[in-house]
């Protein structure tokens, strides 16, 4: 029996509460890495922004009394340009937010390279400050210099908020902008092009309507927050923006030929 048990592995049972945290600090660092590449921001404003715009547009020019291939051709224009505005927008924020925080890691490196003593002294009192022990912040600022890019990224961090490795990335922003708030304008668009007049104005914002709910709903729990609060406050953006724009198509009442 002994001889049969040998070259088994040996499974060794792992704490449930251990690996449960162990996968909560991965999720949480993934979720991290989202926010500070800017991809998740993009994309909750993307779609948020394709959804109200398009909603707005759309009513505004059905309240004039525009014809359906009119407010189809104005929703079609209002998506591509949208999609292709923010992803414009956002890769030259991302890019500039990027630009000027390598330049500020460039120039914390020249100073650390001219007067290593006035960093350390500025990190130390920076550890302090945040709750560290006089010794303790001390140990750590002098044990650091041992590695140079370690010791330039832990100074970032604490000083300036500035992480290295999560400058964020122009082309992510800029993709998930695009095709988010593609996919959010095409939402009030779509049942325009299968129905018209009243039935295609109720089905846009009731889809709209649903969508907004979603999104706030899903931000608001991600954020820890209410669900049902985040909800109600999106739906509550949406509805005033579009009774507002139908409210002055309707004044104007100028079809679209």
């Amino acid at each position: 029996m002994n001889q049969s048990l040998k070259g088994r592995p040996t499974h060794i049972p792992i704490d449930p509460t251990v690996r449960d945290a162990n996968a909560d600090t991965y999720a949480l660092r993934r979720k991290a890495q989202q926010v500070a590449r800017g991809g998740a921001r993009a994309a909750v404003l993307g779609a948020n922004d394709g959804l109200v715009t398009n909603l707005c547009l759309i009513l505004a020019v059905a309240g004039a009394n525009a014809a359906p291939s009119s407010v189809r051709l104005a929703g079609f224009a209002s998506l591509v340009a949208g999609a292709f505005s923010m992803a414009a927008g956002e890769w030259v924020s991302v890019s500039s937010h990027r630009e000027l925080a390598v330049g500020l890691l460039d120039e914390l490196r020249r100073l650390i390279a001219r007067n290593p003593k006035l960093v350390l002294g500025e990190l130390t009192a920076q550890l302090i400050e945040d709750g560290f022990a006089d010794d303790t912040a001390a140990q750590a600022s002098t044990e650091l210099p041992l590695d140079e890019d370690r010791f330039l990224n832990f100074t970032a961090r604490t000083m300036f908020g500035v992480n290295p490795n999560e400058l964020g990335s122009p082309l992510t922003a800029a993709t998930n902008s695009l095709v988010l708030f593609a996919v959010g304008a095409l939402i009030p668009l779509a049942p325009w092009f299968f129905t018209s007049g009243g039935a295609a104005v109720s089905t846009s914002i009731v889809l709209t309507a649903a969508a907004s709910l979603f999104i706030g709903a899903l931000v608001s729990r991600s954020s820890g927050n209410s669900s049902f609060a985040g909800a109600g406050r999106q739906l509550l953006i949406v509805a005033l923006a579009s009774s507002i724009t139908y409210g002055i198509g309707a004044l104007f009442g100028t079809a679209i030929a």
